[in-house]
């Protein structure tokens, strides 16, 4: 690890200039992903911003009834909540799947939303990744790429995004609000994560010098059923090899209102948009799921030791939404 200088900021203004004026810095939040890179010499920072320390803005009810939660709020926060427990269970679900106690506690949503990628030859020092030195070449793709992704790939990059929150957060349709050198913006949450292309080493929307301040939760009543699966290689503290987060609300044997994302299969939180669109009102069948799903993984592509990703998801999505409209059966008896 290099030497690097240490700042405490104690407002976001102050945050904020700071990162203005202090050459290739980096904000700090929990640091549970930063600083393992850090450690790696993967992540080489002359500076950090410690922001854990900014006036907390916590969690509250926003207009309409969404949910506001601040960027400064530990994940062992945001899963315990009554807000997020009882309005979108597959959040707090996400969460409590995603990580040991002890990461949860010191883990922020904000930082969160800037984890990167656990590639192992992004990593390793040795192996070639786009991600890691552009141009250099992507050695999972003719690699052991198990863990990589099958749909949204290019051939410079098949890493996964690793969070299990971002998925949750992708199915609701959050919005990233942010602050920065142009004052604030709000980012809808499909648009934050940036697929590969040519450029894999630029992950997020963010322009340089911008704070994440808050995720916002859209007022979304049938996400009160919803639900979030992972499918991991062992049962203790794992990344997904497959993840499904789903919304599902149904009226008279029809769909009326679904969402649907996917993790561990793309290189960012997987918005199934293809299959929300053949699901909405159409009638409540198995069959109705499968042909969604078929429709969804099409384009996914498979690589060596990962072509079983996408039968793995096809039969977890099915199952999961299944689940939702037998569950929204009973409450109706």
């Amino acid at each position: 690890m290099r030497n690097f200088s240490y700042s405490r900021a104690a407002t976001s203004q102050e945050a904020l200039t700071l990162i203005a004026t202090l050459p290739n810095a980096k904000f700090l939040g929990g640091g549970t992903n930063l600083v393992d890179l850090m450690r790696e010499n993967i992540e080489q920072p002359d500076a950090l911003i410690d922001v854990t320390r900014l006036p907390s803005t916590g969690i509250k009810e926003s207009g309409c009834g969404g949910v506001s939660i601040g960027a400064e709020v530990k994940n062992a926060a945001v899963a315990n909540h009554p807000l997020i427990r009882q309005r979108y269970p597959l959040l707090s679900q996400a969460i409590l799947f995603g990580a040991s106690g002890q990461i949860r506690n010191v883990a922020t949503v904000g930082g969160n939303m800037m984890q990167r990628t656990r590639c192992y030859y992004f990593y390793d020092k040795a192996a070639r990744c786009n991600k890691r030195s552009p141009g250099l070449g992507c050695d999972a793709i003719d690699g052991f790429n198990r863990i990589h992704s099958v749909l949204g790939t290019s051939p410079h990059c098949i890493a996964t995004h690793p969070s299990d929150m971002r998925v949750a957060l992708a199915a609701l349709g959050a919005t990233v609000r942010v602050d920065g050198p142009a004052g604030e913006r709000e980012i809808p949450f499909h648009e934050f994560h940036l697929l590969p292309g040519e450029t894999p080493h630029i992950e997020t929307a963010l322009a340089p010098g911008e704070l994440i301040t808050s995720i916002e939760l859209p007022p979304l009543a049938f996400a009160a059923n919803s639900r979030y699966r992972k499918v991991r290689g062992r049962a203790s503290y794992a990344f997904a090899l497959v993840s499904v987060a789903a919304a599902l609300e149904i009226n008279n044997g029809q769909i009326c209102n679904v969402r649907l994302a996917l993790g561990g299969v793309a290189p960012k939180p997987w918005r199934a948009h293809q299959a929300e669109a053949a699901l909405s009102g159409a009638p409540d069948k198995l069959d109705t799921f499968c042909l969604a799903v078929e429709t969804e993984l099409s384009p996914a592509r498979g690589f060596r030791d990962n072509n079983f990703k996408i039968e793995l998801a096809k039969r977890n999505i099915v199952s999961v939404l299944n689940e939702l409209a037998e569950g929204e059966d009973k409450q109706r008896a």
